[in-house]
């Protein structure tokens, strides 16, 4: 695959404060690469450095094999950049606004014309196009700020907080956009909400303190969950004690933990010691136990707990605190 983004070693230092510690990585085309991070682990800076608007104090980054810090206008050119909250100038219309980033684009005639028409129309702008951006709500500042980074076509975006702000429905559709584009272009998202990694990100990469401290796919991050594997049981109440101490006992199963269920019953979590499959052990209980079981299901990984295992080096509390 070809590679759209390299970043290099990048380190910004603010006086004494390290932000970002020689962060090295690389984007494909074809890749949604989701920037993950705690608030002020230097996501946001990382992007600023690669898009050439702040200079490194250290390390490069190169946008198609363009060195941003050599050529930052070259570079810029194959960039479409959705900046921290989206900042746009507030007396303008989404129509103004867009044909004045058109004109810094140097886009003219019918190419400005149909840039425009494409980006007002990816991003559903019509019915506020005409109305002055300070006025809109934060989602549709958001979508105007998406419109903007789309105008050119770049081959790489780099979407800080895509869908801050969103209702539920814009969300989706700003992933489905998102899916769509990434076949021809290399993309970056940063964000916190950690279903957007699940839901459109080919791969995660963590940082923390200013480095990477996790680098995988989704589905890679979410097996190094203490849940990867975990069985759950949805039962009545009065097998509880029962169906636990029998799960207990089964090798492979390192603790056993209850969880509020939204019915009647009572779910239980059965934890794979190892991350091996316990399912079918689980199932064979049931049935030569003759358990009256509503559900039983086989858990993925939970990506949040990874996050705050890997961000903060605690390992989280079991659910109900009931253990093998």
């Amino acid at each position: 695959m070809t590679t759209m983004v390299a970043i290099k070693g990048l380190t910004k230092r603010f006086g004494h404060l390290l932000a970002v510690d020689n962060i090295s990585l690389e984007v494909s085309r074809g890749a949604v690469l989701g920037f993950l991070g705690p608030n002020g682990s230097g996501k946001s800076t990382t992007m600023k450095m690669v898009t050439g608007f702040l200079t490194p104090t250290s390390g490069t980054a190169e946008v198609c094999g363009i060195d941003v810090l050599e050529d930052p206008i070259q570079a810029q050119r194959h960039i479409g950049y959705l900046p921290e909250g989206a900042p746009a100038y507030g007396d303008m219309t989404p129509e103004a606004y867009l044909r004045f980033i058109a004109d810094i684009r140097r886009l003219s005639g019918e190419a400005r014309r149909s840039a425009i028409s494409r980006a007002v129309e990816m991003t559903h702008l019509e019915r506020v196009l005409y109305q002055p951006i300070d006025t809109l709500s934060k989602g549709f500042k958001r979508r105007v700020g998406l419109a903007q980074a789309l105008l050119h076509d770049p081959d790489v975006l780099i979407l800080d907080e895509p869908t801050d702000g969103l209702d539920p429905n814009q969300k989706f559709e700003v992933r489905a956009l998102i899916q769509e584009m990434s076949r021809e272009k290399a993309i970056i998202i940063s964000t916190h909400i950690l279903e957007e990694v699940e839901a459109v990100c080919s791969r995660a990469v963590i940082i923390s303190d200013g480095r990477i401290v996790a680098d995988g796919t989704p589905d890679e991050l979410e097996n190094r969950s203490r849940y990867y594997n975990a069985v759950s049981l949805s039962l009545a109440l009065d097998s509880v004690d029962k169906v636990r101490g029998a799960l207990s006992e089964l090798a492979g199963v390192t603790a056993v933990e209850h969880r509020d269920s939204k019915g009647p019953g009572v779910e239980l979590v059965a934890v794979s010691a190892d991350g091996s499959d316990i399912l079918a052990d689980i199932s064979r209980l049931v049935r030569e136990g003759g358990w009256e079981v509503d559900q039983i299901r086989l858990e993925r990984g939970h990506l949040d707990e990874v996050f705050r295992t890997i961000t903060t080096g605690k390992t989280p509390l079991a659910v109900g605190g009931d253990h093998a």
